[in-house]
C-alpha cells in the first residue's frame, strides 16, 4: 500500500512540474507572437476581411463597409487612455462571404455613431470575439473620436506566473508529503 501511495504522489508532483514545463515553453511560444505581432504594424496592409485560419492582426488594413447590418456598443477606450464605449458595425462587404465588423469609433455616449451608413474605412485590424478580427477605425467615423488603436502589449502573457504556481504546487506536495512520512516514520518508530 505505502509503495502506490510513492507512486501516487511521484506522479502527481510530475505532472505538476510537467504543467510548469508547459507554461514555460507557451511563455516563450507566446513571446515570439506576440513580437511577431509587433512587427506586423510595418508590414503592408492586408485586405480585410482576409480569410486566414490565422487573422492577420496588427496590420494596417482598409475596408469598404457596403450596408451596416447590426451595431454592437462594447467598453472600450480612446487614444488618450479614456473610458467610454467603442462602437463596432457588423457590415456586409459584398454579396457573399463574410462580415466585417469595423470599429467606427469612441464616444462617451453608449449608442452613439448608429447613424453612420459605411463606406471606405481605413485602420488597424485587432482581435474581435464575434468575427476573430476587427477594423479600428484610423480615424473616427459619425462624429466620434478614434478608438484606441489595438496593441499586441495588450495581449495577456501570464505564462511565467502560471508556470511559478505550477511549480510552487509541486514543491508544497513533496514537502507536505515529507513531513507525513516523517510523522509516520516516528510514530512506527515510538515505543
Amino acid at each position: 500500500m505505502r509503495i502506490l501511495t510513492h507512486f501516487v504522489v511521484a506522479g502527481a508532483i510530475a505532472v505538476m512540474i510537467g504543467l510548469g514545463i508547459w507554461q514555460l515553453q507557451r511563455l516563450e511560444w507566446k513571446e515570439g507572437l506576440i513580437a511577431s505581432y509587433a512587427d506586423a504594424a510595418d508590414l503592408p496592409p492586408v485586405p480585410y476581411p482576409k480569410l486566414a485560419t490565422v487573422p492577420p492582426l496588427y496590420r494596417k488594413s482598409s475596408v469598404n463597409c457596403l450596408e451596416v447590418i447590426d451595431w454592437r456598443h462594447q467598453a472600450g477606450q480612446n487614444a488618450d487612455g479614456q473610458s467610454g464605449y467603442s462602437h463596432v458595425a457588423d457590415c456586409r462587404t459584398g454579396a457573399e462571404g463574410p462580415g466585417a465588423a469595423i470599429d467606427i469609433g469612441w464616444s462617451r455616449e453608449p449608442e452613439a455613431g448608429t447613424d453612420w451608413t459605411g463606406g471606405a474605412v481605413e485602420g488597424v485590424i485587432g482581435p474581435d470575439e464575434k468575427f476573430g478580427q476587427r477594423l479600428v477605425a484610423r480615424d473616427g467615423q459619425a462624429g466620434l473620436e478614434a478608438s484606441a488603436p489595438p496593441s499586441p502589449e495588450a495581449m495577456p502573457n501570464n505564462h511565467l506566473a502560471y508556470a511559478v504556481q505550477w511549480f510552487a504546487f509541486a514543491l508544497i506536495a513533496a514537502v507536505i508529503y515529507l513531513l507525513a512520512l516523517r510523522r509516520r516514520s516516528r510514530e512506527e518508530a515510538a515505543p
